[in-house]
């Protein structure tokens, strides 16, 4: 196999706060098969190494004192066609997410990182890569199964999925969604005060996921009521009959 494929995928971070670039960094070399090249924290930085190092992937945020991620996404995608970008960033407006997906983003995160997801990007990303090194070295012809197997490694691509689809709709990321389970699978009983401290996300996301999770017959909850009165919502693992 060529060594191209087996080498570690370089990864060059543009980011303009230094500590969440150290951060990310940490993050994405714990991922076998990757390694940070470079970190750049403006515009000129970000052009510069972009022209030094030629990297397969960016992770992009979207705020910058002197300029912005989707004026960066574009000027990638116009340069270095090669290069592939996942922004990671807590811009979450709609728009922006409409913009990056459009210009061609492999995946949309946003922060706070949770790593188990940015993992499963990463590892789908070396997939893609692998399959389109391989593609590109032998130089022919595909069959429709493995566009589609591709492109379901490929960003907006993934959506395709069996259920996968689904999830996106309601605002449900699946390697979040399975966190939450195995959190639930592990407490027996949580609530989203639990959810949020264990996961790091808001109390309104640990509900969204939780009451997914109650829709699709995993969980049910309770009304439990404190000594002030106020009640709170406890839920449980839904037991399946055997």
């Amino acid at each position: 196999m060529n060594e191209r494929v087996l080498s570690d995928i370089e990864v060059l971070i543009i980011e303009d706060d230094p500590r969440i670039a150290e951060i990310n960094r940490r993050f994405i070399e714990k991922v076998d098969g990757f390694t940070v090249c470079a970190i750049a924290t403006n515009e000129f930085e970000a052009k510069l190494q972009l022209d030094v190092l030629r990297p397969p992937l960016v992770v992009l945020d979207v705020y910058f004192p002197d300029t912005d991620g989707l004026t960066l996404l574009s000027f990638i995608k116009q340069h270095y066609p090669g290069t592939d970008v996942i922004m990671l960033t807590a811009a979450k407006e709609a728009e922006t997410v409409v913009q990056a997906v459009r210009a061609g983003v492999f995946d949309f995160i946003v922060k706070p990182l949770i790593f188990e997801r940015l993992r499963a990007t990463l590892e789908e990303y070396a997939r893609f890569r692998r399959q389109i090194t391989t593609w590109q070295e032998e130089q022919s012809t595909v069959e429709q199964s493995e566009i589609d197997s591709l492109l379901q490694s490929a960003g907006t691509g993934r959506m395709a999925g069996s259920g996968v689809g689904e999830l996106w709709a309601k605002g449900i990321d699946k390697v979040t969604c399975d966190k939450v389970l195995d959190l639930l699978n592990r407490r027996g009983e949580v609530t989203t005060g639990t959810v949020g401290i264990e996961l790091g996300m808001s109390r309104s996301t640990a509900r969204r996921y939780l009451e997914y999770l109650v829709e699709s017959g995993d969980a049910h909850h309770d009304q439990v009521y404190g000594t002030v009165g106020r009640p709170e919502r406890i839920y449980r693992r839904q037991r399946r009959d055997a």
